[in-house]
């Protein structure tokens, strides 16, 4: 399986601006510029795209891991915090989660936690610090 996602960029890196485009077109000409990246411009930016990413990627993993430890979550809620230093390196992601799963300790929960973190894709291929912490509710 292959995803795709375009990048369009007109000008140059300060004062120019672009447009990102997915495959399934949930982003469609979605605006990005130095001010959404590094300031409070309008549009999106990178960091946050992979924020989303890997909060998505992470939330399905635990799923499926709690699954294969013989539990269904109600509802999970997971943000990814991205350590974007200097405006140079992706340094970290942060992972908040909060968690509904009836039945479960904080023992089992916080081995399915970390055995997601370390195994959902978007994780295997950050080159950055992952952590996580938790809320689980009854």
């Amino acid at each position: 399986m292959k995803r795709k996602a375009i990048a369009v960029w007109n000008g140059d890196g300060k004062d120019g601006n672009g447009f990102l485009t997915t495959q399934s077109l949930t982003l469609n000409n979605t605006p990005y510029s130095f001010r959404s990246r590094f300031a409070e411009g309008t549009g999106t930016n990178p960091e946050e795209l992979l924020a989303a990413a890997h909060a998505g990627c992470f939330t399905m993993k635990l799923s499926f891991v709690l699954g294969e430890a013989g539990f269904v979550p109600e509802q999970l809620e997971t943000s990814s915090v991205i350590n974007f230093e200097n405006g140079t390196t992706i340094t970290a992601s942060h992972l908040i989660i909060q968690a509904k799963v009836p039945g479960i300790s904080e023992e089992i929960f916080s081995a399915c936690v970390k055995d997601a973190e370390k195994n959902c894709p978007v994780s295997k291929v950050l080159n950055a610090a992952i952590s996580s912490e938790f809320t689980l509710n009854s």
